[in-house]
C-alpha cells in the first residue's frame, strides 16, 4: 500500500476545518484507573494498533497506562517488544490461578508510563476452562482489581470474537471503544456488537458505556470510505470520535519495529492522529 496518502484529521462538523483539543494538564497523582475494552468481533480493523498507539500517546501526556493483551494471538505483546511465547506466565496464568497477583506478570515497555500484561496462545484455552467456573464472566475483573490504583487507564485489547473472553473484558470495563474500518462489511457487524454491549450492561455490568466509535483505515480519496463515514455519523452521532485514523504504511512498519508510531515516527501524521485521539479522550472526560 502506498504511503502517498498521509493521515489527516477531519472535523466531525464536515466543514473541512480541523478542530483540536487542548493538551492535557499534568496529573498530581494516579488512579483509580478507567478500564476501556477495545472491542470489535471483526478482525483487522485496527484494535491492536489503536490500543498500542493510544496507550503510548496518553503515556506521553503523563498518564500511567496498562495494556492488557486479551487476545491469544498476542499481537499487542509482540507490538511492544514482548515475546510472550517464551514466557511461562501470562494473563492466562492469573486467570486460572485465583490467588495469583497480576503484578507478577506486568512487563514494562520501552515507553515511559506504559506497561503491558502479555498473552500468548495459552489464552485460547480459557474460553473452555472458564465455562465451568463460578462467576466466569468476572475473572478479569478479579485479576485487575489489585492494580486499579496504580494506573490512570487500562486498555484491554480484545480478541476478534464475542465469546467469553470478550464478555470478561466488557464486564471489567467502564467503557468500550469500537475501532471501525471505513468499509461497509465492517459496519454491518456493529449492530451485533452493540447488542452484546447492551446485554452485558443490563445483566452484569451496569456501569458499562460506549465511549465511542473510532473510524480507522480511512482513505478520503475513495467515495466508498466517505459514504461509510457519513453512514457511521448518521447512525451514531456524537458517539463517533472526531478524530479519524487514516490508512498509512507507517502503522505496519512501526509494528515490525515493535514500537508505537509515536516513537517510531513521532512527527508522522499517524502519530499526530493518535495524540489527538488521546487529547480528545481527556477533553471528553473519558480519561483523567
Amino acid at each position: 500500500m502506498s504511503d502517498a496518502h498521509q493521515p489527516t484529521l477531519i472535523d466531525a462538523s464536515g466543514d473541512g476545518q480541523v478542530a483540536d483539543f487542548p493538551e492535557p494538564a499534568p496529573l498530581d497523582s494516579h488512579g483509580p484507573a478507567r478500564i476501556i475494552a477495545m472491542c470489535n468481533q471483526k478482525g483487522g480493523v485496527g484494535k491492536t494498533t489503536t490500543t498500542i498507539n493510544l496507550g503510548a500517546a496518553l503515556a506521553e501526556y503523563g498518564r500511567r497506562v496498562l495494556i492488557v493483551d486479551f487476545d491469544p494471538q498476542g499481537a499487542a505483546s509482540a507490538g511492544l517488544g514482548v515475546n510472550a511465547n517464551e514466557l511461562d506466565r501470562t494473563i492466562y496464568s492469573v486467570l486460572m490461578e485465583p490467588r495469583s497477583d497480576v503484578r507478577e506478570i506486568i512487563h514494562e515497555t520501552a515507553i515511559d508510563n506504559l506497561d503491558i500484561v502479555p498473552a500468548n496462545i495459552d489464552l485460547s484455552a480459557a474460553e473452555v476452562t472458564l465455562v465451568t467456573e463460578v462467576a466466569r464472566e468476572q475473572a478479569l475483573t478479579r485479576v485487575l482489581r489489585p492494580v486499579l490504583d496504580d494506573y490512570d487507564l487500562i486498555l484491554v485489547d480484545c480478541q476478534p470474537s464475542l465469546g467469553l473472553l470478550t464478555v470478561n473484558a466488557l464486564t471489567a470495563a467502564h467503557g468500550v471503544m469500537i475501532p471501525l474500518e471505513a468499509e461497509f462489511f465492517a459496519l454491518r457487524g456493529v449492530a451485533l456488537l452493540m447488542e452484546t454491549i447492551d446485554k452485558v450492561s443490563e445483566r452484569i455490568n451496569p456501569r458499562l458505556e460506549l465511549d465511542g466509535i473510532l473510524v480507522t483505515m480511512y482513505d478520503g480519496r475513495t467515495l466508498h470510505a466517505r459514504e461509510v463515514l457519513e453512514r457511521v455519523r448518521e447512525g451514531f452521532g456524537e458517539r463517533v470520535f472526531d478524530t479519524i485514523i487514516n490508512r498509512t504504511i507507517k502503522f505496519p512498519d512501526a509494528t515490525i519495529a515493535t514500537e508505537p508510531i509515536t516513537s517510531y515516527a513521532p512527527t508522522h501524521p499517524g502519530a499526530h492522529a493518535y495524540r489527538r485521539l488521546a487529547r480528545e479522550l481527556v477533553a471528553r472526560g473519558d480519561v483523567a
